[in-house]
């Protein structure tokens, strides 16, 4: 499978988790978050960035992530009606946090909150088999002047 991770240049030679807090992490929980399709991957970055420093240089990682891995899957009808609300973080927080700590899947399939349907696949790079993930290529990315957050 083939996944999508759109990053400053500057940290796309790496798949490194920052530890930084998110919809699906605590904070000094890492995780690397991944989208199905470059436009979920470049629509995660504009919520998340609010407009600011979409100038910057920007890289499209490609990642690949082999058949044999298993993901864990979080299902929408698991999750509270307005899971996708920042005052809910938590209830994500929580699920991530703990699939983090169990470490019995590599990968985490997870709702997207931007675009009904679609997924992010959360990367876990404390499971053994993460070193089976592989950037497959590195591309340049703009947004267009035009996206304002």
């Amino acid at each position: 499978m083939e996944v999508y991770r759109i990053t400053l240049t500057k940290w796309s030679k790496s798949l490194k988790a920052s530890g930084y807090p998110g919809r699906w992490n605590s904070k000094g929980v890492f995780m690397i978050y991944t989208s199905n399709t470059r436009a979920l991957a470049s629509l995660e970055n504009l919520v998340h960035r609010s407009g600011e420093g979409l100038n910057k240089s920007f890289a499209t990682m490609i990642i690949d992530i082999p058949k044999q891995l298993k993901a864990k899957e979080v299902k929408l009808n698991k999750l509270s009606k307005k899971w996708y609300k920042y005052e809910n973080y938590i209830e994500c927080q929580e699920l991530g946090d703990a699939w983090i700590e169990e470490s019995k899947y590599p990968i985490l399939k997870v709702p997207s909150a931007i675009i009904k349907r679609e997924h992010n696949y959360l990367l876990n790079p404390n499971h053994e088999q993460f070193k089976l993930i592989k950037i497959k290529g590195i591309e340049d990315f703009d947004f267009d002047p035009r996206l304002k957050g």
